[in-house]
C-alpha cells in the first residue's frame, strides 16, 4: 500500500480528528457538531476529469447554525516534498471553488519527510500582484512526538512514529502509539489496520521488537493476541464465505444442467443465499419442475 492510500485511508476513518490535527489554524471551531463529508470521487471525476487525483482527499464541512455554509478541506500527503507542485494544488483548490461554488477552501498539504518546499504562489505583471495562494503544511518531522505523546486525537497518536524523536526513542514512540489506538479505537477492526499502519511507520528492526516485547510484555502480550484472534477470525469468515461461494456455484451448475440458461437475477439471488437457502434449493431441485418450484 502507498504512502498515499495510508493517509488517505485514515483521513476518511477520523475526518474529525484529521482536521482538528492537520489544519489545526483553521480548526478551532470544528468539533462534533460540524459535518464532515468525504467528497465523492465519482463526482470528482465526472467534474474535473484527468485533472482529478484519486488519492486527494477533500473534505467538506457544513457548520449546523449557519454561520459558514461550507468549507473544504483538500488534504493531500506527499511523501516527498520534491514532487509537491504548488501550482497543482491551488490549480485543484480553484477547481473545487468552482466545482462547490464557495470561496471557503482550505488547501492542506501533508509531509512525511524534511525537505524545502514553496510556502506561497503569487502571479502577477511588474505593477500588480493578481493572484496569490498559500496553503496549511503540516511537516510531520518537525513535529516533537512528545507534545503529543498523550493526546486524545487517534490521528495524532498514529502518527507518533512520523514525528521527529530521538533512535533511543523508537521503542516508547512505537508503544505509546499503539496504546493510543487501544485507548481511542473500540472497533476491533479498525484496530488491526491501524496497528498494521504503525508497524509500517515505526519500521521497527528484530532488535528493537525484541526490545518492545521485553520493556512493555502487558501491551505486547494484549497485541499480539488481539492481532491473533482478528487474523484466525477473518480466516475462519473467509472459509465460510469460499464454501458458500462453492455451494452457490454447484447450485448453478445443476440449475443450468437442468433448465438451460439461468437469468441474471436468479444467479444474484443463488450468490446472495445464506447456507440454508442453498442446502434447502438443492434438495428441492431433484423433483422441481423449474426454476420457480426450487426457489419458490
Amino acid at each position: 500500500m502507498s504512502h498515499d492510500q495510508d493517509f488517505k485511508n485514515l483521513i476518511v476513518d477520523y475526518p474529525h480528528d484529521a482536521v482538528q490535527f492537520f489544519a489545526a489554524d483553521e480548526a478551532a471551531e470544528v468539533d462534533q457538531r460540524v459535518r464532515i463529508i468525504p467528497v465523492r470521487q465519482e463526482q470528482l471525476k465526472e467534474r474535473l476529469g484527468d485533472r482529478f487525483r484519486e488519492l486527494d482527499v477533500p473534505l467538506l464541512l457544513e457548520w449546523p447554525d449557519g454561520r459558514h455554509a461550507a468549507v473544504l478541506f483538500a488534504l493531500e500527503e506527499e511523501t516527498e516534498t520534491s514532487r509537491f507542485s504548488i501550482h497543482r494544488l491551488a490549480h485543484y483548490c480553484l477547481d473545487l471553488a468552482e466545482l462547490f461554488e464557495t470561496e471557503r477552501v482550505v488547501p492542506v498539504a501533508i509531509f512525511l519527510r524534511k525537505g524545502e518546499r514553496p510556502a506561497s504562489l503569487t502571479l502577477g505583471g511588474d505593477r500588480y500582484d493578481f493572484l496569490t495562494f498559500r496553503y496549511l503544511a503540516c511537516a510531520l518531522k518537525h513535529l516533537d512526538w512528545q507534545d503529543w505523546r498523550d493526546s486524545d486525537n487517534i490521528v495524532a497518536r498514529l502518527n507518533l512514529p512520523n514525528m521527529r524523536y530521538a533512535p533511543s526513542e523508537r521503542v516508547t514512540v512505537y508503544a505509546l502509539a499503539l496504546r493510543g489506538l487501544m485507548q481511542l479505537e473500540p472497533d476491533p477492526e479498525k484496530r488491526l489496520k491501524y496497528a498494521d499502519f504503525v508497524d509500517i511507520y515505526a519500521n521497527l528492526s528484530d532488535t528493537e521488537r525484541e526490545e518492545y516485547e521485553r520493556d512493555y510484555p502487558e501491551e505486547a502480550k494484549t497485541m499480539q493476541s488481539f492481532s491473533t484472534r482478528m487474523r484466525e477470525e477473518g480466516k475462519e469468515i473467509g472459509k465460510q464465505i469460499g464454501i458458500q461461494l462453492g455451494e452457490a456455484n454447484m447450485l448453478m451448475l445443476l440449475l443450468e444442467d437442468k433448465f438451460g440458461p439461468v437469468p441474471e437475477q436468479v444467479r444474484a439471488q443463488v450468490e446472495a443465499a445464506n447456507p440454508e437457502s442453498l442446502l434447502r434449493w438443492s434438495r428441492r431441485l431433484l423433483k422441481a419442475e423449474s426454476i420457480d418450484d426450487v426457489l419458490r
